[in-house]
């Protein structure tokens, strides 16, 4: 055996007996995901449907730390804040990642340079109601009473620069129409108050909604995501009457910037394994979510796609920042 040969089996030898990388060896204990909403959330409910299973497939235990407050703002804070070692991650959802950083002066993070992203799991869709009484039936006839009844329509939303607000906004814009908005604190009373006709429309939930628009106490005009429900094909969307409309809802695991990139490819593997199970599906469709399973870049993706979108659309509409 000649020397160069002896250099070659060497050189071999060093790949096949190298030390496994970080990402190789992770997890080696317990992963915490912070959610930044208290339990029974739409969030923690997601956590809490996949934290086992997905523990299951990597070997370690996978731990929920609700860190509610400051709508997401704090759990989010803490956890840009962690080291970028896998062991820490949380949930982001639509508002405190895309729309917070428009509607709020200041953030204890930035969403864009603060995390990675690792998974986007689920949807929700947001459904546009109204009272029974009102004069249409669909989203093309709302738009041509609004633009013949100026400022006429009261659209009641969970709060100024909430979700629902500015959903309501964009379709405004896009429609070119008035209307009065009205403010709450709480989603129960909208409902009551929607219901009892204080009120022409508002937008929440559809799993919410719902059951009222089936018993005739509201009528469901459409749903605001760019397509139509499989579980409800016959409910329209806005964009049918209004084309290039969409603002859905969306939840997904996130992780502090500089973390390794095989560990992404690792987490998101296995949280989209996770997602296909039966039991976790059969949840998430109960709790009126669509589940999504994408690689991490198609969640970026989708991220500054909707910080860019409420960017233009805060500015548009001269929304000042609380």
């Amino acid at each position: 055996m000649n020397v160069r040969t002896v250099a070659v089996l060497m050189w071999a030898a060093s790949f096949a007996f190298a030390a496994p990388t970080h990402g190789e060896s992770y997890p080696a204990r317990p992963i915490r995901v912070i959610v930044p909403y208290p339990p029974a959330d739409t969030g923690d409910t997601i956590v809490r449907s996949i934290a086992q299973r997905l523990g299951e497939r990597l070997g370690q235990q996978v731990v929920v730390d609700n860190r509610a407050g400051a709508s997401g703002q704090i759990g989010l804070e803490m956890s840009a804040r962690a080291a970028p070692d896998g062991y820490t991650l949380a949930v982001g959802q639509a508002g405190n990642v895309a729309l917070a950083p428009h509607t709020y002066k200041s953030l204890p993070y930035d969403p864009l340079k603060d995390f990675v992203p690792v998974a986007l799991v689920a949807m929700n869709y947001l459904a546009l109601v109204v009272h029974p009484s009102v004069p249409y039936k669909s989203v093309a006839e709302m738009i041509a009473w609004a633009k013949s009844n100026p400022g006429r329509i009261k659209f009641a939303s969970n709060g100024e620069g909430g979700f629902p607000h500015l959903s309501f906004e964009l379709l405004r814009s896009q429609a070119g129409f008035t209307y009065v908005h009205v403010p709450y604190k709480g989603s129960a009373q909208i409902v009551t108050d929607l219901m009892g006709g204080q009120i022409d429309a508002a937008m929440a939930s559809y799993t919410s909604l719902a059951p009222l628009a089936r018993s005739g106490k509201l009528r469901l005009l459409a749903i605001t995501n760019p397509s139509r429900m499989a579980a409800a094909p016959d409910v329209p969307t806005v964009a049918e009457a209004l084309p290039g409309y969409s603002s859905r809802g969306w939840f997904g695991f996130l992780a502090p910037a500089k973390i390794s990139r095989n560990i992404v490819v690792r987490l998101n593997e296995q949280i989209n394994q996770v997602m296909k199970l039966p039991e976790v599906s059969e949840r998430m469709n109960a709790a009126g979510l669509v589940i999504v399973t994408q690689p991490p870049e198609a969640f970026g993706e989708l991220i500054r796609s909707e910080y860019s979108k409420y960017a233009k659309l805060t500015r548009d509409i001269g929304f000042r920042p609380q």
